[in-house]
């Protein structure tokens, strides 16, 4: 009979945080037939049941959680005892990183540059998102750490603010010609869902402008590249805008709004993977400049 390892408990963290043998696979970077096995040793070794089927899932027994509730600190605490010996030189295994797209394009290129120079161990998945489903991915747990629009009120949520960013409305030179934001002129934002698409409506019902429907674009780039043809205005971040509004592409055709959009790095709350932590103290030191 196998004695019980490291791998065994940590399998059985992973299943219970994920709900499923598969994500559990795919966040171990092993196979599904690998984790059934490690979970059969450690039924078979304890003699007792830890998970039952529901659904397409798996549930923990009463048993099972209590085991959990007991290994989980007893995991963290070696895997951080073991870090902090060396450093965090040996730090190793796989994070699951959810960023908006203007955090990748300013604060994340710099940040996962330190991370392989430092953790050369710790391997990134980076995915880009909107922040409605960063945040359900990362208080689920299939993301272990996300760059997004702030502020983020949750319990179950650990965040640390990177910094600001300054919005500008533009437009095309023709259309900021005929007479920049103004009733006719069609508007576009990212999703209603975004920080960006709610200042949108403040900064037009204080310029004393009409409701109006406002077009969408989940992607500021392209949203860039369909203002500039000259299809409307839109409020951009400063830092994203900035090449086409240098080459003469988009001008600014209405005061910009007072509001700014900030930026955080969030965990979750009960977080304990020693390598997760140190990936978000660096993360919190970096800085999106506004």
């Amino acid at each position: 009979m196998h004695k019980l390892a490291i791998y065994h408990l940590e399998t059985l963290l992973w299943i219970a945080r994920l709900g499923t043998f598969r994500a559990a696979a795919e966040r171990l970077n092993t196979t599904q037939p690998a984790i059934s096995a490690r979970v059969r040793e450690i039924e078979s070794q304890l003699g007792l049941a830890i998970f039952r089927r529901e659904g397409r899932g798996v549930v923990l027994t009463a048993r099972g959680r209590q085991l959990v509730q007991d290994c989980e600190p007893l995991l963290a605490g070696l895997e951080s005892a073991l870090l902090e010996a060396g450093g965090h030189a040996g730090a190793a295994g796989v994070v699951r990183i959810a960023a908006g797209e203007i955090a990748a394009a300013t604060c994340l290129p710099h940040f996962a540059s330190a991370v392989r120079k430092d953790l050369p161990g710790v391997t990134l998945h980076i995915d880009l998102d909107l922040t409605a489903r960063m945040l359900q991915n990362v208080l689920s747990g299939t993301r272990d750490i996300a760059f997004l629009a702030g502020p983020v009120a949750s319990p179950g949520l650990r965040t640390a603010r990177i910094g600001e960013v300054s919005l500008v409305w533009l437009a095309s030179p023709e259309t900021a010609a005929q007479g920049g934001l103004q009733a006719a002129t069609p508007v576009w934002s990212i999703g209603e869902h975004s920080p960006i698409h709610r200042v949108t409506c403040e900064s037009l019902q204080m310029a004393g402008l009409p409701v109006r429907a406002i077009n969408t674009c989940n992607n500021v780039a392209t949203m860039l590249g369909i203002v500039a043809s000259g299809t409307g205005a839109a409020l951009f971040p400063e830092t994203m805008a900035r090449p086409m509004m240098k080459s003469g592409a988009l001008v600014e055709c209405a005061p910009p709004p007072s509001s700014q959009i900030c930026f955080e790095v969030a965990v979750r709350s009960n977080e304990s993977d020693p390598v997760v932590l140190e990936l978000f103290r660096r993360a919190a030191m970096f800085s999106i400049a506004g």
